[in-house]
């Protein structure tokens, strides 16, 4: 039997004895299977990678809790759904796609649904009221497109103070747009 022949559950026995011509070909062999079932997901070939990247690492991880007395490729499409499902979380759960989408919904609309005559101004001289390092989160997350670990790491702040002082902000312009 060659070595392109030997299933993917006996290259994880060997790999796990510290074969690494065997863990390479278990790679491999993962990667031939899941490119050609990324690639009808993805349109973007970065995409595609980061996601493979993704996959192949939790494969490394969880690889000791692999019992190879079972199919590997159940296993190994069961990882990739979790990865997949985490990418798409952190693509449709970002903020500033979604206020986007709401933006060119009203862009389609026959009659505009609120009169921005002013509006953009007066939310520009509220952002100039906020602390400055709110007005540059804002800035990073809805000018720039960050998310907000990129902007955190800008800022040298951790992601879930971003978020938090995102919020704050929005809370804080939302109050006052409200008000008489």
């Amino acid at each position: 039997m060659s070595n392109s022949e030997i299933p993917p559950e006996a290259l994880v026995r060997r790999a796990r004895q510290g074969d690494t011509a065997a863990y390479r070909q278990l790679l491999q062999h993962s990667t031939q299977l899941l490119q050609p079932l990324l690639r009808r997901t993805f349109r973007a070939s970065a995409d595609l990678d980061d996601v493979l990247q993704e996959i192949l690492i939790s494969v490394h991880k969880a690889l000791p809790t692999y019992d190879a007395d079972r199919p590997f490729r159940p296993w190994l499409l069961a990882i990739a759904r979790f990865r997949l499902k985490d990418h798409w979380r952190k693509v449709y759960g970002d903020e500033l796609r979604y206020s986007q989408e709401i933006g060119e919904a009203e862009n389609n609309l026959a009659a505009p649904v609120t009169d921005s005559g002013d509006a953009h101004e007066y939310l520009a001289d509220s952002m100039r009221l906020l602390p400055p390092k709110q007005a540059e989160i804002l800035r990073l997350l809805h000018e720039e497109g960050y998310t907000a670990k990129e902007a955190g790491q800008r800022l040298g702040m951790n992601e879930s103070a971003v978020k938090v002082a995102a919020h704050r902000a929005y809370k804080w312009l939302r109050a006052r747009l409200e008000a008489p």
